[in-house]
């Protein structure tokens, strides 16, 4: 999950003057005979069909070449993808740890590859202004899976979030069909029955447990935490779901625009006074050493390293995590178990938010519009990121040789000879490393059905238990004009800053929350009031157009 520190939204607005100034293309889409873009293109091609080009095409794409399974050139889904679709793609391969700052210079200078994946909302919005990236929603009637699924599934709202001022958005995400929760907490369960301290169901029954561990372990700290990279609370997974039990996106689900309901109008998330109910429960934990205070700055490997030596019981965790790193990393503490609990209630009770339905997507550069085979590349686009068969062949291959049956009746079976996550751990081959499958470039979205496929019988009964509870409604647009962006962009960079450098205070305990109205004005004489003054006039403008 990627989150723009002060630095990258800078940065970003960087890479739209830039954009502005390289000039990407002059091409209007209004005017763009599509005509003379089908070359390669099927005639006739519908939602459900195997898309293949009617000659070889060869595109390019950018491809974030993932730490635990890297670009290797030899994977057989290269070679498969060919026969299906006769089309060949041309990875520029860059480190996840790059990623971020290699697409914004690439996308600036004007020489990024057409196809532009691992994009998170907002990022796109920083290459608008400047042409450098296509208007998508221009183009969904050439992607009839696409398009099938966003009616199907209801995602119009959803995607209303991305829209920009002139009712277009610029980025392709992911689709799911239901909301699907994964980050919750790790709790070492050998130590719940030793103690005998039940599961948690809230946010307070997690201080209780944390409790009853200290009482039993005073000299240590129950709850040491990861996914603290870079060190500072915007970054913070911790931050992140108990903000969800609160109902407000905190740390690494940070957006600064809180819709309240009741008022009919946004305010800024880090000045609400939810986001203070929840700072006050983290604040509590620490102050009571229930929390490990390195939990926001420390490494991944730290907090792993402690969790492995017994030294903490609980952390975050998906599912992946859970069986390929804290099993893993417990294996050698005598009758040690760990397993993933329902995500703890706070306020907002047995709900969700609604807006992981989307998923981190494509954008593609507006230069692919100058090519002849614009219209086949979309429906390749199509197939492979939003067809059933092409969802199906990225995440688990070739039926025969890595899977066997349907996701659609769960006669779906990994085969033996091959691993992936918590299904067949002791198999020779792994489907990612190995396989290339199931690669987060391509593998992502898809129906519930889809979903289910990858998961143990211990996660599915997780995900059965998130399924119980309500979704949130989906905040209305907001959609900005390019002025009010950019001014908007500088200032949420100025307010982040101070939320994520006092957030940490405050948890610490290095700022009392006695003086949160202080903290608020701080905000307010760094253009709280103009931030949220723009949001509210751009929902108005909005509205008025619905």
């Amino acid at each position: 999950m990627v989150h723009l520190s002060r630095r990258q939204l800078l940065a970003a607005a960087g890479a739209a003057a830039v954009a502005g100034m390289a000039g990407c293309s002059d091409d209007d889409p209004e005017s763009v005979d599509l005509n003379e873009k089908r070359a390669g293109a099927m005639d006739g091609y519908k939602a459900g069909d195997q898309f293949k080009a009617t000659e070889p095409l060869k595109f390019s794409i950018m491809l974030l070449s993932n730490q635990a399974y890297p670009y290797k050139p030899e994977w057989p889904f290269w070679a498969e993808l060919t026969k299906r679709t006769n089309v060949t793609l041309d990875p520029v391969a860059v480190p996840g740890s790059d990623y971020d700052q290699k697409r914004s210079v690439m996308v600036s200078a004007g020489n990024a590859p057409l196809l532009i994946p691992k994009t998170y909302h907002p990022a796109e919005e920083a290459y608008i202004a400047g042409g450098a990236v296509l208007a998508v929603s221009d183009y969904t009637d050439l992607m009839p899976n696409y398009s099938d699924k966003v009616k199907r599934w209801n995602l119009q709202a959803n995607l209303d979030t991305y829209a920009q001022e002139d009712g277009k958005y610029y980025l392709l995400p992911g689709v799911h069909e239901g909301v699907w929760q994964d980050y919750t907490l790790a709790v070492r369960t050998d130590i719940l029955s030793k103690l005998g301290v039940p599961m948690p169901k809230t946010w307070d029954d997690v201080t209780t447990m944390l409790r009853e561990m200290k009482k039993a372990y005073p000299s240590q700290y129950p709850l040491s935490d990861r996914w603290s990279t870079p060190p500072q609370p915007g970054g913070n997974a911790l931050i992140s779901i108990v903000g969800q039990g609160y109902g407000v996106n905190s740390g690494w689900s940070w957006n600064p625009a809180y819709w309240d309901a009741t008022a009919g109008r946004f305010a800024f998330t880090g000045a609400t006074d939810q986001y203070r109910q929840m700072l006050q429960y983290l604040a509590a934990l620490v102050s009571e050493k229930l929390v490990d205070p390195e939990s926001f700055t420390q490494t991944d490997d730290n907090a792993r390293q402690k969790f492995a030596s017994g030294k903490s019981f609980v952390m975050c965790c998906n599912a992946q995590t859970l069986v390929k790193e804290a099993r893993k990393d417990i294996a050698k503490l005598p009758g040690a178990t760990v397993a993933k609990i329902p995500l703890p209630m706070g306020p907002m009770g047995a709900s969700l938010p609604p807006d992981n339905r989307l998923e981190n997507g494509l954008m593609i550069s507006r230069k692919a519009l100058q090519n002849k085979n614009f219209v086949a590349m979309m429906q390749f686009v199509d197939w492979l990121w939003y067809s059933d068969a092409g969802q199906m062949f990225a995440r688990w291959g070739v039926e025969g040789e890595t899977f066997t049956g349907k996701v659609e009746d769960a006669s779906f079976k990994l085969d033996p000879k091959v691993k992936w996550s918590g299904l067949n751990p002791d198999a020779a081959k792994d489907l990612q490393v190995d396989y290339g499958y199931s690669n987060g470039v391509f593998a992502y979205g898809g129906s519930t059905a889809m979903l289910n496929s990858q998961f143990s019988k211990e996660e599915k009964a997780f995900q059965a238990e998130m399924n119980k509870r309500t979704i949130r409604p989906v905040p209305p647009g907001r959609p900005l004009t390019v002025e009010e962006r950019e001014q908007a962009t500088l200032q949420e960079a100025a307010l982040r800053d101070h939320v994520d450098q006092q957030t940490l205070k405050f948890i610490l305990g290095q700022r009392p929350l006695s003086e949160w109205d202080a903290y608020v004005a701080e905000l307010k004489g760094k253009g709280l009031d103009q931030y949220v003054g723009t949001l509210n006039k751009a929902y108005e403008r909005f509205k008025g157009k619905k």
